[in-house]
């Protein structure tokens, strides 16, 4: 039987192209339907909150959703029956979802909603709905990576942090869109097309886990598992509003391994940074799978308070490559005002003299060109042209410039330790510019020829391998969110979210937490 967002493409084609079967037309030689890139099209913006149409549930947390499982007030089937249905609605507006998939999260909370009803829940999010990122191995359903050329057959395993979501007793409702292979940091794919902003439609979400951005900014779940390797989660997260956790590397298992090697990080995503908390405590851990992490373990997620009286907070405000947009810079300078207010102490710091965005990109298109190469030569015409294009110019890199810029990220590496290491946490804008139109890399006019060029408060983390939260922390013109990153040394991912959680209390940005203190000597 066909689903309900089978029926709403067919109306919604209608209306824009006067055929229920129709394709927009720059979408009908890759066979993406109309529905998919609908958002082009649609246009115009909204002052609502996207999530502002979604019902009560849908709008719940973590803490609310299981303190209605434990009063029996709500069950895991009936959050997540309405979840799959918003789902649906949100995937037909701005195509943020691959596959939703109604049976197996029916199952999932059925199985959640006896074990509430037997006092024994799984853990503290059993019963709360997740998406996954579609590149990330989910048994049962195909990867395919935004690409027309991967494998459709379904994944005999999951990834070990899907694994782990499945043991905490955690709903997937579906697989959300990603570039292909997630090469770029705006969410359009030769597979599913354009997945568009929910601020406003003509707009990019970001990328690469534009989708988990979108579900959550929207209510289509709770907390979503996301991807970053250049800042895949930091950028979506703060063009749609919401908190986005890329952790120390190694903090959450990866396998299969990405071809992008150690720049790849899997982190969290939510409506706020307490429910992301909540998710990478489930998620982080050793496993065997994964050879890259390291042998040790890592400081606990734990959830103390981060106190901004006394803090000693670096101030990153030039990013690695590009500038900063003035409004934005306006705005990310009066969050640090509200910071300073409560009593840090604030100082401009300057990352280590590195040429970093060479540095990055000789790594990421390395990585392309080795994805590239497990492609067969005549699959490779149905690839993104930009991704063939890095993957390229990563192929044509001597094994020398490698290995040169390799020694040379470690060096860099070392330098970023011992700068950390001099302050409780380090702030930035999360990113140097706003959401801009769908279609292209960077905002028209801007001079920027590609993402990289103005993710410059993103990659340098991915090279030195920090963990980074990112919070709302206001909006600029054209109703588009901004926000702030909060950085700290590895392995105190903790901090890093614990000041985010402090900041969201202090703003009283969307969705914030509640307590947040005023003594310095707890931070660490």
């Amino acid at each position: 039987m066909p689903s309900v967002l089978f029926y709403v493409r067919r109306v919604v084609n209608i209306a824009l192209f006067g055929s229920p079967d129709a394709c927009y037309p720059n979408a009908m030689e890759q066979g993406v339907d109309a529905a998919r890139v609908v958002g082009e099209r649609r246009g115009g913006g909204s002052a609502a909150h996207p999530s502002a149409d979604a019902s009560d549930v849908c709008r719940m947390g973590v803490a609310d959703l299981t303190t209605a499982y434990r009063s029996g007030a709500l069950s895991p089937v009936e959050v997540v029956r309405e979840v799959l249905d918003r789902a649906e609605i949100v995937d037909a507006r701005f195509n943020a979802f691959v596959t939703i998939d109604h049976e197996g999260a029916m199952a999932e909370a059925k199985a959640s909603e006896q074990r509430w009803h037997a006092g024994a829940p799984a853990s503290g999010i059993d019963g709360v709905p997740a998406t996954i990122k579609d590149i990330v191995a989910v048994r049962g359903q195909p990867m395919r990576a935004g690409s027309r050329a991967t494998e459709t057959l379904p994944q005999p395993v999951d990834s070990p942090a899907v694994e782990r979501l499945r043991s905490a007793g955690t709903p997937i409702l579906g697989l959300t869109t990603t570039p292909e292979f997630g090469f770029q940091a705006i969410t359009e794919s030769p597979l599913t097309g354009i997945t568009s902003n929910p601020w406003d439609s003509r707009l990019t979400p970001g990328g690469s886990s534009g989708g988990a951005a979108v579900a959550a900014v929207t209510g289509a779940g709770v907390l979503h598992l996301g991807t970053d390797g250049g800042g895949s989660i930091r950028i979506p997260a703060a063009f749609t509003g919401i908190a986005g956790l890329k952790p120390s590397y190694g903090r959450v298992p990866a396998y299969p391994p990405s071809p992008f090697g150690t720049l790849a990080h899997l982190g969290s995503m939510a409506r706020d940074v307490a429910d992301a908390r909540a998710m990478i405590q489930v998620i982080a851990g050793r496993d065997a799978r994964d050879w890259y992490q390291q042998s040790g373990d890592f400081p606990p997620i734990t959830d103390r308070a981060f106190h901004f009286k006394g803090a000693r907070v670096g101030l990153w405000a030039a990013p690695a490559s590009g500038g900063v947009d003035p409004e934005l810079a306006a705005a990310c300078e009066q969050a640090c005002r509200l910071i300073e207010e409560a009593g840090a102490v604030i100082e401009e710091i300057a990352l280590p003299s590195f040429p970093l965005l060479e540095m990055f990109t000789t790594h990421w298109y390395a990585g392309a060109a080795a994805r590239l190469a497990a492609i067969k030569p005549e699959q490779r015409q149905v690839c993104d042209p930009e991704f063939l294009l890095i993957a390229g110019e990563g192929a044509a890199l001597s094994a020398q410039d490698y290995c040169s810029m390799s020694a040379m990220r470690a060096e860099f590496g070392r330098q970023m330790d011992l700068l950390f290491s001099a302050y409780d946490v380090i702030v930035s804008p999360a990113t140097p510019i706003a959401a801009f139109r769908t279609g292209a890399q960077a905002p028209a006019g801007s001079g920027y020829r590609r993402w990289t060029d103005w993710a410059g408060f993103s990659f340098p983390l991915n090279l030195s391998q920090q963990p980074g939260c990112v919070v709302p922390c206001g909006m600029v013109s054209g109703n588009r969110p901004v926000a702030l990153q909060f950085a700290a040394p590895r392995g105190f991912d903790h901090v890093a979210l614990s000041a985010a959680v402090a900041f969201e209390a202090m703003a009283g940005t969307e969705n914030i937490t509640k307590d947040h203190g005023s003594n310095r000597n707890e931070n660490s």
